[in-house]
This record gives C-alpha cells, sequence and structure tokens, in this order.
C-alpha cells in the first residue's frame, strides 16, 4: 500500500502529526513525501521568500536523504495525477486554515475522492486548531485576552513522536520544480537570510531560550537589542511547530516565558480570527470603519517603501525589512502607524508589501495585525491612537543603535541625537531626507478622518 504526505506550512521531521498517520496508512508499503512548487503562489512573493522556501525545502530533503518529492504546477491537478501514478490509497495533509488554501483543499479531496483516494487532515500549524477556542455560548471570542485565557485553559497535546525510520521514496522529482529552486537559491541581491532547516530552527531556540527568555518581557520591545526568538521565519514554514516550543517552556515561570507564550496566543489568536472571518484577509473587521477617507499619495508610498521618510526610526524598519526580508515587531507597528495614520493610506497596501518582503510574512498574522494598528480589527488600538514616530524612537531605541545600524546618514549623530536630525546643525550632512510629512499635522487630519466617518 502507498500513501502520500503533502507537504504545505510543515516542513519538518519532529512533532509531525500527519507525517505519522501517512507512515501508519503505508503499513509496509512505500510512503511518498512530496512537495508542490504552485507558480502562482511562487510568483506571488518576493526574490527573499523564495529563496527561503526553497533553502528550507533543500534542507528537509536533507534531512529525509534525499527523498523528498518536488513537483510543479497547480496542486488542484498535480496532487491527484501523482496519487494516480503512484498507485496511492490515500493522501495526508496537515490540515489548511487560510481561506485560499481551504479551497484548495477541498477541490483536491473531491478529485481523489472521484478515484477512491482517501483524503487525511491530521493536526494543523498551531497549538491549538483555529475553531477549537470558543466562549461559553459557543461562539469565537472577538478580542484576545478572553481568547488567551481560554487558549491556555483549553491546552494542547504533547508533540508527536519523532519516528526513527520512514518507507519513503522519490517517486521522481519535476524538473521545472527543481530549477525553480535552484533559480531562488542564486537569484541577486538576496538579503542574507537566517540559517535553514529544523536543526538550525532548534539550535536558535535552544542559544535563545537560554540567553534571552529571562529578560523577554522587556527586552522584546527593543529593535536595538537580540531579544526576540526571531523564530517566526521557521513557524511561518513549520520547520518548527509551535507546541514543541510551548512544550519546552512547560516547567519556565518567569515572565519572559508567560510572555512568550501569549505572543504564541496572538498569532494563534489572528488565525481563530481568519477561520471564521475569512473575508477579514483583505477587508476590514469593523465594517464601521469601511467609511473611512483614505489618500493614495504616490510619491509619500514610495518614500515609505524605500525607506526615506525623513523619520529615523520608520525608515530603520523599512531598510531592514529590505535587507533581511524581517523587521522587529515593534517597528512593524511603527512603519505600519505611518502609513494609514500619517499617510493616510488604506492598510491592504502595506500589508501586501509586507507579504511580499518577510519570510516570515503569514497572511493571519500579518493582516490582522495590520489592522490592529490602522484600527480597523480586532481589540483594534483604537484609530484615535497614531504612533508618535519620533517618541517610539526614543523610548525603544533609546541610544540610537538600531537607527544608526540601518541609517547610515546618520552614523555621524550620537546617541538619541539620531531620531532627530533636524534638531542639530549637521543632522543632513549626508543626505538623509528631510521629512516628507509634519506629524502633529498628519495626526490631527487622521482625527477628522475618524469623526467624519461618525456623521
Amino acid at each position: 500500500m502507498t500513501s502520500i504526505l503533502w507537504l504545505r506550512r510543515d516542513l519538518r521531521r519532529r512533532d509531525h502529526p500527519a507525517l505519522l498517520a501517512a507512515r501508519d496508512a503505508a503499513g509496509d508499503g512505500d510512503l511518498v513525501v512530496a512537495f508542490v512548487v504552485d507558480p502562482e503562489l511562487w510568483s506571488g512573493g518576493g526574490a527573499a521568500r523564495r529563496a527561503w522556501l526553497a533553502a528550507n525545502l533543500r534542507a528537509l530533503d536533507e534531512s529525509l536523504d534525499g527523498t523528498l518529492t518536488l513537483l510543479h504546477g497547480d496542486p488542484r491537478r498535480v496532487v491527484p495525477a501523482l496519487a494516480q501514478r503512484v498507485g496511492a490509497s490515500s493522501v495526508h495533509v496537515t490540515r489548511e486554515t487560510t481561506p485560499a488554501g481551504r479551497r484548495r483543499d477541498e477541490v483536491v479531496a473531491k478529485r481523489l475522492g472521484e478515484s477512491d483516494i482517501d483524503w487525511v487532515e491530521t493536526g494543523t500549524p498551531y497549538a491549538v486548531g483555529p475553531g477549537l477556542v470558543v466562549n461559553g455560548s459557543g461562539d469565537p471570542y472577538k478580542v484576545f485576552t478572553p481568547f488567551s485565557k481560554a487558549w491556555r485553559a483549553h491546552g494542547w497535546p504533547d508533540p508527536a513522536p519523532t519516528p526513527r525510520s520512514l518507507p519513503i521514496r522519490n517517486a521522481r522529482n519535476d524538473a521545472e520544480a527543481t530549477a525553480a529552486l535552484d533559480a531562488a537559491l542564486s537569484a541577486p541581491d538576496l538579503p542574507e537570510l537566517p540559517p535553514a532547516g529544523e536543526e538550525a530552527a532548534l539550535r536558535r531556540w535552544r542559544a535563545w531560550r537560554e540567553r534571552a527568555l529571562e529578560n523577554y518581557a522587556d527586552d522584546r520591545n527593543r529593535p536595538d537589542l537580540d531579544g526576540t526568538s526571531r523564530l517566526s521565519p521557521y513557524l511561518k514554514l513549520g520547520v518548527v511547530h509551535p507546541r514543541t516550543l510551548l512544550a519546552d517552556l512547560h516547567d519556565e515561570r518567569g515572565e519572559g516565558a508567560h510572555t512568550y507564550e501569549t505572543e504564541l496566543a496572538w498569532r494563534e489568536f489572528y488565525a481563530d480570527v481568519l477561520h471564521h472571518q475569512p473575508r477579514t484577509a483583505w477587508e476590514d473587521l469593523r465594517p464601521e470603519m469601511s467609511r473611512m477617507r483614505y489618500s493614495e499619495p504616490e510619491d509619500a508610498v514610495e518614500a515609505w517603501r524605500t525607506g526615506q521618510t525623513g523619520y529615523p526610526v520608520v525608515d530603520a524598519g523599512m531598510r531592514q525589512l529590505l535587507a533581511e526580508g524581517w523587521m522587529h515587531n515593534r517597528v512593524r507597528m511603527i512603519t505600519a502607524s505611518f502609513l494609514t495614520k500619517d499617510l493616510h493610506v488604506w492598510w491592504p497596501l502595506g500589508a501586501r508589501h509586507f507579504l511580499e518582503h518577510l519570510v516570515d510574512g503569514d497572511i493571519a498574522s500579518n493582516n490582522h495585525g495590520w489592522q490592529w494598528v490602522a484600527g480597523t480589527g480586532t481589540d483594534a488600538s483604537p484609530y484615535f491612537r497614531v504612533f508618535n514616530p519620533v517618541t517610539q524612537g526614543l523610548r525603544f531605541d533609546p541610544e540610537g543603535d538600531y537607527v544608526r545600524r540601518w541609517v547610515p546618514e546618520l552614523a555621524h549623530l550620537p546617541g538619541k541625537a539620531a531620531h532627530e536630525p533636524w534638531e542639530h546643525a549637521d543632522g543632513y550632512a549626508h543626505g538623509y531626507p528631510e521629512r516628507i510629512v509634519d506629524h502633529a499635522v498628519e495626526r490631527d487630519e487622521a482625527l477628522a478622518r475618524l469623526e467624519a466617518t461618525k456623521r
């Protein structure tokens, strides 16, 4: 008997319930572990995202002794064709929870069923699958804090065991798929990416946990420090499962461990919101905010994208994004607020830019995080809360180290002076641009537009 494990957001061996289910279904037969390079999704992301995915697929293939089957094309056609070709009796997956993924899987499952091939979903990319945490009335939570309490009370299973051996056979790689990976990894001007693969993820986790977990509650908001785990790129592709991390924190009782659990809960909350409200992938969760008047200032948006707004911490964040395919979470909030509240641009434009470049770009966390800042989503930071990019920089990058790292035009300004070049005679001596807007004026404009929605 032959079974197929079709990988999507689960590129690992450890703590992988769908892998175990596929192995058990194969019995004494063959197990085919496959990944499909979908041209539609492949072309939808930037070079860094493609390279990060390619690097982790290569690392997984190595951990599977070169047996990973790489295919190319529309999965709705490719997966049923593979099942027919290898004589599979079942196709196993980790359950998809995004709207597009669920629509795709419905088609694949239907086509497999027409050939009497079983479609088996086991587990999700989350510690608690979206839809499982509900209130006393059986309804989903709309606010994070009660969700997080119920999420902790619900609990999650222990990590799945790691199989010692797997009866995997390669079912013939598609030349287009291997060529796509080769091209992604050799693309010009790629940012410096983290080490790929499950072992690298776990090494990063262990080293960071020992060094920085204790101070995480305070240091996580400091972009000038290496205070965050930076595991989000691995979580995005399922190179490590959140359940694995939570199990490792089980005996930790400090504030840092509790705060880290809470950050994982935010990720699961946003996935739950998207599960129940799939329209919110690209629409405001709060429909009353649809009356907001937005602007489309092309030159200012381009300045934002390229880190040329004249606000140092904003520009540092946008340049880090382009250079690393990653941005510190506090700075994500600052840059998002600047686009939505200072430039008055509707959040999906910024969300798309982030998803193009972020190697950890996840539609649920990214897009609902943008709505939180924009004041149109869950528990929203109210629309009238407008991040001041100067005070945010002074508070969370107090010595200006983060700014100087990414904005070399300000490297000559010592300490906190890097946040306010306009206050110093030589602030613009090295070509840093002047501010494209006056924050105080634009804050008043943002509040005026909010009041207009209430009329």
